[in-house]
């Protein structure tokens, strides 16, 4: 038998960004999730990847967008993440929300923000993988929150070696 806690246990020794996927319904209400499950793909042309829980009750939103953001979280932002793992509640309440230049809700004082046309969603066995075309980012100079064994955490910077 496997052991799926086990398995879940051994992939958290994989140190990850922490991200809020944002994007808009079908009635142009803001959606929102955090999620580490974000990944390069390529270069030329510009896409990015994530993926999303089958179970998830915001999958239906993200099937039916045409565009969505990723935005890589500063180290200041555990809060944020936080509200946004949260299921339920309007997560965007009290926010000044507005939308990036692909249409996706803008979260400010992120370390990085990535905007992207939708291109493809895969099967990953209980994941719907979203796959985009960048079509807008931007970095800022925020130390991103990391995410390594069940914890938020920050990165060490060591000195380049001469």
């Amino acid at each position: 038998m496997f052991d799926q806690t086990a398995f879940r246990n051994a992939l958290g020794t994989f140190a990850t960004g922490v991200t809020i996927v944002t994007a808009r319904d079908g009635g142009g209400k803001p959606v929102g999730l955090t999620a580490n499950s974000f990944n390069s793909v390529s270069l030329d042309p510009p896409m990015v990847l994530w993926s999303l829980a089958l179970s998830s009750g915001n999958l239906e939103a993200f099937r039916n967008a045409k565009n969505w953001a990723v935005h890589i979280l500063a180290v200041t932002q555990e809060d944020m993440s936080n509200r946004f793992a949260r299921g339920g509640a309007d997560k965007f309440a009290g926010m000044d929300l507005d939308d990036g230049p692909e249409g996706a809700p803008l979260i400010r004082g992120c370390a990085a923000r990535f905007g992207c046309r939708a291109r493809f969603e895969y099967e990953g066995g209980d994941h719907a993988i979203f796959l985009g075309e960048v079509v807008d980012f931007e970095q800022t100079d925020a130390d991103p929150l990391i995410f390594h064994g069940g914890r938020y955490g920050r990165l060490e910077n060591r000195p380049n070696p001469d």
